[in-house]
C-alpha cells in the first residue's frame, strides 16, 4: 500500500517536470537562436518576442514583394520562397539585382531560428518574390500595378510594397480598389523625402508606413500627410545580396515589419478582412505624438504583442458621445466603427490642410443612413444625411472641423457597424478660370507673392504681368509638395516664350531676366503633363520685379490734395522724398466697423498713419514697420487718411485698402437674418452681446457656457452655489454664471463631475434650460406633439408643454429634431418669446 503511494507521486512529479520543461522550452522558443539577432534592435522596438509567445509564422497565406527581386539563393531565405515572376524579364527568375527586395524579404521572414543569419518576423512563410523594378531600384507605374495584380491574381493575401510615386492615376487606383475587393491587403511605405505620403501608400485602403527612429520620434526623412496609418522603426540589419548581411534603413524597411505583423495577425484571426486587420493595427499601436491618430505617426508605433494579444475592438474610437471626446480622423483614409444604437452618437474632429472639400462616403446596413452634423474652423455650421453609397462634400476651412455623426433612425436598437472613407479636394484658386492664355488673369505689375492649386484635371494657370517701365525680372515657382513638378513658362507678348523645368518633383524652378521692357509679359504655372490629376497641395508663384515706381496718387501731398478712394479697392503708394506725405480721403455712408490696412512697408522703413474726421479732428493713429492697421467704429461722414515714413523709398510700393462693414445694433452679420429683430432686443437690453469683431454670428451652435451666461443676465440670477466642476475652474469667463443657473436648478453637469463649457446644446437641451427659467414642470399633456420624438424620450414631457403653451413649435415636416445643435440665433428667438 505504501509502495503504491510512493509511485503514484513519482509518477506525478514526474509529469510535472516533463510539463515544465516542455513550457519552459515553449517559452524559451520565443527567443530565436540566430547568431546575428542581437543586431536586430529593431524587433525589441516592436515586442516581437511576447508575440512569438502566441504565433510565430503563417504558412497558410502566401506573401508578395513587390520590388527589385530577392536573392533566390540566400540560405537565410529560400526555405521561405515559393515562385515568384521577373516582369522586366519574363524569361528570367526573379533574381534580385539591386538588394533592394532582399533587404525587404530579410525583415519579413529570414528563416529563424536555424541557427545562421538574422531573424525573419516571421520564423515560416510563404514569400512571393516579383521583379518590378530596374537593377538601379527605378521603374515605372505600369510594372508597379502589373506587379501587385500578378500577386493578387496568384494567391497572394498581404502585398509589401516598399517603393512609390507622387503621382495620383485611376489605373493604380482602380488596382489598389481591385485588391480590396479580393481581400488582399496591401502595405506600403510612404516615402523617405521628408515630404508627403507617396502613391500607393496614399490610397485609402493602403496601409501606410512611416519610419520612426530609435527615440521613439518619427524621422524627419519619414514622408507624413493624412494617409499615414503607422510608423515602425526606421533603422534594421537583414539579409543583403550574396548570402550576406546589412544595415538598412528608411520607410521601405519599416513597411514590410508592419506586413509581417499583420500576417502573424491573420495567422490568429484567418477570418478577418483586410480593413479589420489595419483597424487592429491601428488599435493597438503605440501613441508617440498627441492621442490617437496625427498626420506625422498615424496611430501610433507598431507593437506586434498587443496586436495579438488584444482584443479586438467594433469600435476602437469610443467613448467620443460628446464634442469634447472627439477623437482624431483624418481626410484621407479609411476607418472602421461603429454606433450601439439609434441613441449612440460619434463624435471626430479633423484638421483640414488647406480650404477645400471634404468627402464622406459611408459603408452601411442598407437602409440605414447617418446625420452628419459639421462645425468647420470657422464656425460655419451645415447638416446633411448621408446614405450607403451617396458620398457628401462638406465645405471646409483650413483648420480644425467637428463632425457628429448620428444615425438617422433614433429607433435602431442593434448595433450598427460601419465604415467611413474620407477623401479631400483643394479649393480653387482666386485666379480661376485661367487656364488658357487669352484667359490669363491680370496681376499688378510690382513684385509680389502669389499662391495657387491645381484643383482640376489637366489644371495650369496664366498670369498677365503688365512691365509698365524697364526693369528686372526674377521668377521663382515652387511647391509645398512633391507631389507637383513644377513647369513654368514665360513669354513676352509677340516674342518667342521660355519653358523652365530643370528639377524634378517638388525641386523650385526659377528665372531670370536681366532686362524687361515695356509689355505684357505671360506666366504658365503647370505641372507636368504625366500629373494630370488633382494635386492636394500649394504652388508659389514668387515675382520680383525691380523697376522705378511711379505714385500714381500724386499730387497729394496737401489735405485738399487727397485722393479719393474707394472701399474695398486696392492703392498703391510710394514716398519718393524725405518730406513726401500721402493723403487719401473715403466716405463713410452709415455706423460702420471700418478697416483701414497698411500693407507691404519696405524693409527698414517705419511708416506712420493718422486718421480725421470731416472737421480734421484726430480719430486715431498707429505705425509700423511690415504693416499698420486702424481698425474701429466709424459713424458716417468724411474722413482724411495722412500717411508719412521714416526715409524715402522708390523702389517698392506700399499698399492700401479700407473696408467698411455696415452695422446694425453694432453687428456686421445680422442683416435681413430672420431673428434679426430678437437679436436687436436682447442686446439692446444687455442680455446678449457679440464678438470683439462686431459680429454675432447667428448661424454658429451656441455653446453650454454661452447660453448658461445669457439665461443668467436674462433672469438677473444673484443666488450662487459653491460648484466643482473639473473643467470649470473659477478663472473661468462663465463660472459665476454657471454657478448662479445651478444654484436656480436652470442647469446641472454630467455624472463624471464636468460641465462641457463648450458642448453645443441641442435643440431639447435648449428647450429644457428655458423651461427651467420659467419654472415649467414637464407635465404630460397629450399625444406626443412630434413625429420624431416617443414617449420614452428624456425631454417629452417637457417638449408636450412648451408646445401645448404655444412656447415652440416644430418643422413643416412634423418634427422637432431634438438632438439637433442649436444655433445662437435660435435660442435668442426661442428666449425673446418669454422675456416681458
Amino acid at each position: 500500500m505504501l509502495h503504491k503511494t510512493v509511485t503514484r507521486r513519482f509518477v506525478h512529479w514526474v509529469i510535472g517536470i516533463v510539463m515544465l520543461f516542455a513550457f519552459a522550452g515553449q517559452a524559451m522558443g520565443a527567443t530565436a537562436n540566430d547568431p546575428l539577432g542581437e543586431k536586430q534592435k529593431y524587433l525589441n522596438e516592436i515586442h516581437i518576442a511576447d508575440a512569438w509567445d502566441v504565433t510565430r509564422g503563417n504558412p497558410n497565406i502566401t506573401i508578395a514583394i513587390v520590388d527589385t527581386g530577392v536573392d533566390l539563393n540566400h540560405p537565410d531565405l529560400k526555405g521561405n520562397l515559393v515562385p515568384g515572376v521577373n516582369l522586366m524579364n519574363p524569361k528570367l527568375p526573379p533574381q534580385d539585382d539591386n538588394g533592394h527586395g532582399t533587404n525587404v524579404a530579410g525583415v519579413v521572414a529570414a528563416v529563424t531560428n536555424n541557427d545562421q543569419g538574422v531573424s525573419g518576423i516571421l520564423w515560416n512563410a510563404k514569400i512571393m518574390p516579383i521583379k518590378a523594378l530596374e537593377a538601379d531600384g527605378s521603374g515605372g507605374e505600369a510594372k508597379l500595378g502589373e506587379g501587385i495584380r500578378y500577386a493578387i491574381d496568384h494567391g497572394a493575401k498581404i502585398v509589401v510594397l516598399s517603393l512609390g510615386l507622387n503621382k495620383y492615376s485611376t489605373y493604380m487606383s482602380d488596382i489598389v480598389k481591385y485588391a480590396e475587393e479580393k481581400g488582399v491587403l496591401l502595405v506600403a511605405a510612404t516615402g523617405n523625402e521628408g515630404n508627403r505620403v507617396r502613391y500607393p501608400a496614399a490610397y485609402s485602403t493602403v496601409l501606410a508606413v512611416g519610419g520612426m527612429t530609435p527615440d521613439h520620434i518619427a524621422d524627419t526623412r519619414s514622408n507624413s500627410g493624412p494617409e499615414i496609418d503607422l510608423v515602425a522603426p526606421w533603422d534594421v540589419f537583414t539579409t543583403a545580396l550574396g548570402g550576406t548581411y546589412e544595415y538598412k534603413d528608411g520607410t521601405s524597411m519599416a513597411a514590410p515589419q508592419v506586413a509581417a505583423v499583420a500576417a502573424l495577425v491573420w495567422n490568429k484571426y484567418p477570418d478577418m478582412k483586410p480593413y479589420q486587420i489595419r483597424q487592429l493595427l491601428r488599435q493597438t499601436a503605440d501613441d508617440l505624438m498627441v492621442p490617437g491618430w496625427d498626420a506625422v505617426t498615424g496611430y501610433g508605433l507598431l507593437r506586434a504583442d498587443r496586436a495579438l494579444t488584444e482584443t479586438p475592438l467594433l469600435d476602437m474610437y469610443e467613448p467620443n458621445n460628446r464634442k469634447d471626446q472627439a477623437k482624431a480622423l483624418s481626410v484621407s483614409q479609411m476607418i472602421a466603427a461603429s454606433f450601439t444604437g439609434g441613441s449612440d452618437q460619434d463624435w471626430f474632429y479633423f484638421d483640414a490642410p488647406y480650404d477645400g472639400t471634404v468627402n464622406l462616403n459611408f459603408d452601411l446596413e442598407a437602409g440605414q443612413s447617418v446625420d452628419v452634423q459639421h462645425t468647420d474652423a470657422k464656425g460655419t455650421f451645415t447638416g446633411v444625411t448621408a446614405a450607403p453609397g451617396k458620398p457628401v462634400a462638406l465645405k471646409v476651412s483650413k483648420g480644425r472641423s467637428y463632425l457628429q455623426l448620428h444615425l438617422s433612425d433614433r429607433g435602431k436598437k442593434e448595433e450598427v457597424p460601419y465604415k467611413l472613407t474620407t477623401s479631400f479636394d483643394i479649393y480653387a484658386d482666386q485666379f480661376e478660370d485661367n487656364d488658357k492664355q487669352y484667359k490669363a488673369y491680370v496681376i499688378p505689375s510690382r513684385s509680389q507673392t502669389i499662391k495657387g492649386t491645381f484643383h482640376q484635371m489637366n489644371d495650369q494657370d496664366w498670369f498677365e504681368f503688365p512691365v509698365e517701365q524697364s526693369g528686372m525680372l526674377t521668377i521663382r515657382l515652387s511647391t509645398d509638395t512633391a507631389r507637383i513638378d513644377p513647369v513654368l513658362y514665360v513669354q513676352k507678348q509677340g516674342e518667342k516664350g521660355v519653358t523652365v523645368d530643370d528639377g524634378g518633383d517638388g525641386v523650385t524652378e526659377m528665372l531670370v531676366l536681366p532686362e524687361v521692357f515695356p509689355g505684357s509679359y505671360y506666366i504658365r504655372v503647370s505641372n507636368v503633363k504625366e500629373y494630370a490629376f488633382p494635386v492636394t497641395g500649394e504652388y508659389t508663384l514668387d515675382i520680383e520685379y525691380d523697376a522705378k515706381q511711379i505714385d500714381p496718387n500724386e499730387p497729394n501731398n496737401k489735405s485738399y490734395q487727397s485722393t479719393t478712394i474707394s472701399l474695398d479697392t486696392e492703392y498703391s503708394g510710394l514716398m519718393d522724398k524725405a518730406d513726401d506725405i500721402d493723403w487719401f480721403q473715403f466716405q463713410i455712408s452709415g455706423d460702420s466697423y471700418v478697416q483701414t490696412d497698411i500693407t507691404d512697408i519696405p524693409s527698414g522703413v517705419t511708416m506712420f498713419a493718422n486718421l480725421y474726421d470731416g472737421s480734421m479732428k484726430p480719430v486715431s493713429s498707429g505705425d509700423g514697420k511690415t504693416a499698420i492697421q486702424l481698425h474701429q467704429r466709424l459713424p458716417s461722414g468724411t474722413y482724411y487718411l495722412k500717411l508719412t515714413a521714416s526715409e524715402p523709398f522708390d523702389r517698392d510700393l506700399y499698399q492700401l485698402i479700407v473696408h467698411a462693414e455696415p452695422l446694425l445694433g453694432g453687428y456686421s452679420d445680422i442683416q435681413s437674418h430672420w431673428a434679426q429683430d430678437n437679436i436687436l432686443e436682447l442686446s439692446g437690453k444687455q442680455i446678449i452681446n457679440g464678438y470683439d469683431d462686431y459680429t454675432f454670428r447667428p448661424d454658429l451652435p451656441i455653446t453650454r457656457a454661452e447660453a448658461t451666461a445669457i439665461l443668467s443676465r436674462a433672469f438677473k440670477l444673484s443666488k450662487q452655489k459653491n460648484i466643482q466642476y473639473k473643467d470649470v475652474s473659477p478663472s473661468h469667463w462663465a463660472y459665476v454664471d454657471i454657478a448662479r443657473a445651478a444654484q436656480s436648478g436652470i442647469v446641472d453637469g454630467y455624472p463624471d463631475q464636468t460641465f462641457a463649457p463648450d458642448q453645443p446644446v441641442s435643440r431639447m437641451e435648449m428647450t429644457s434650460m428655458i423651461a427651467r427659467s420659467m419654472n415649467k414642470s414637464g407635465k404630460v399633456r397629450g399625444a406626443v406633439p412630434f413625429t420624431d420624438v416617443d414617449d420614452d424620450y428624456w425631454g417629452v414631457g417637457i417638449l408636450k408643454q412648451m408646445k401645448a403653451e404655444g412656447w415652440i413649435t416644430g418643422y413643416a415636416d412634423g418634427s422637432f429634431k431634438p438632438d439637433q445643435q442649436a444655433s445662437r440665433a435660435e435660442f435668442v428667438s426661442m428666449l425673446a418669446q418669454i422675456m416681458p
